[in-house]
């Protein structure tokens, strides 16, 4: 049985900057119940919302991004929006901010500041570089802290220059890290009843990824460098052609497995072949090794190189694209294709939640706000109890 309350309600998020990395740390805790408060400059509307393929002049990446959010505007450039933040900010539990380091301390909203009119407040700061450091004054996008984190480097193939992958990788690192940090912080906060600064640099997310790359180098002099398809030292793992022109993913790295697939393979011999029965021996024979797994994937059709795989507990798919998600029927069983109603555009499909929660799970409410400050009322009126007569001269004077 689950419960109807989702695990973050009660918890009050400050959602400011734009675009990614600190807006889909909202997203994520606004999918656990948290109340999720995102900000827009009243004369500059974060960009996300236009971006992404376009549907009847609504780009399709904001409805997903801000779902669960209220969206207001306010004007923190100027000393009347300021205070006004540090109204919102009194009954609040955190802050979401991913501007360049010094831009809140420019408008006055330090966590030094902020902190003298809620002490437990907890400040969840994204950038490209962090807060310290030589570099914490550039401007930093995923895409730079992928290169600097080292992802770049490398991704690709080796007769090529360095390729991106084709989501943003970086920011979306980034903002699961300082989520983590922003839990971490609240349930820190119930010992100490303090909050804290959450600082989290889009490079060094990257990095925190990047496996062994550093004692590979420092212990052995060795640059992992780009490889493709394959990751090195690690056979069989690799995209291999079917019959039909189709390619599967096989890994088959580990030794119980490797057998698993000689014998799907009727070539059990394979196994036992001392150029192929370690680990460190697949990996000094990799090419030859994938050559001759291809040359058995090309004589069957992919639905029946799956099929022998799956019945051998060999790990195998396909490489799926869009519409290959939405037909797949694992995808569906888990929810992870949900809709929610958008004023102008009706059932919005999007990604369900992740990760499960079997008693206390996620839900998507609704989907990010069609127009910029559509719950102005609702906070400043009802939260703030600001009367009819001075909301209107705030949204005259262009402070919301």
């Amino acid at each position: 049985m689950t419960n109807e309350r989702l695990p973050l309600e009660g918890v009050r998020i400050i959602e400011m900057g734009s675009l990614l990395a600190g807006p889909f740390t909202g997203r994520l805790l606004g999918d656990f119940g948290a109340e999720v408060i995102k900000i827009e400059a009243p004369d500059k509307q974060d960009p996300m919302r236009d971006w992404g393929k376009q549907k009847d002049g609504h780009g399709l990446w904001w409805p997903i991004q801000s779902r669960n959010k209220k969206s207001i505007t306010l004007n923190l450039r100027v000393k009347e929006g300021q205070e006004l933040f540090k109204k919102i900010i009194k009954d609040s539990d955190a802050i979401i901010e991913n501007f360049r380091p010094g831009t809140l301390e420019k408008w006055g909203l330090s966590y030094e500041t902020l902190k003298e009119i809620n002490p437990g407040i907890i400040m969840v700061r994204t950038s490209g570089f962090g807060q310290t450091g030589p570099y914490n004054k550039r401007a930093g996008f995923g895409s730079i802290g992928e290169a600097m984190g080292g992802l770049r480097y490398v991704t690709g193939f080796p007769d090529r220059p360095p390729s991106r992958i084709g989501i943003s990788l970086g920011d979306t690192l980034a903002a699961l890290f300082a989520t983590i940090g922003c839990l971490t912080a609240l349930h820190e906060r119930h010992e100490s009843g303090e909050g804290q600064v959450v600082d989290t640099a889009i490079y060094e997310a990257v990095f925190s990824v990047m496996e062994s790359v550093i004692p590979d180098y420092l212990l052995t002099d060795y640059i992992r460098e780009r490889m493709g398809n394959i990751l090195p030292g690690v056979a069989p793992s690799n995209i291999y052609k079917t019959k039909d022109d189709t390619y599967v993913v096989i890994g088959a790295n580990a030794d119980g497995v490797f057998k698993r697939l000689c014998a799907s393979m009727d070539q059990p011999e394979l196994a036992e072949n001392p150029k192929y029965a370690t680990h460190h021996a697949r990996s000094d024979n990799m090419k030859e090794l994938d050559l001759l797994i291809e040359k058995w994937t090309k004589t069957l059709t992919a639905d029946i190189v799956l099929k022998k795989l799956e019945e051998s507990g060999v790990p195998s798919g396909l490489i799926y694209s869009a519409e290959d998600i939405v037909k797949d029927p694992q995808y569906k069983a888990r929810d992870m294709i949900i809709s929610a109603k958008h004023e102008e555009l009706g059932d919005f499909p999007m990604p369900g939640i992740v990760p499960k929660l079997s008693r206390t799970p996620g839900k998507v409410k609704h989907v990010g706000a069609e127009y910029v400050g559509k719950h102005n009322e609702d906070i400043y009126k009802k939260l703030l109890e600001i009367d009819d007569q001075e909301f209107e001269r705030l949204k005259e004077s262009k402070t919301i």
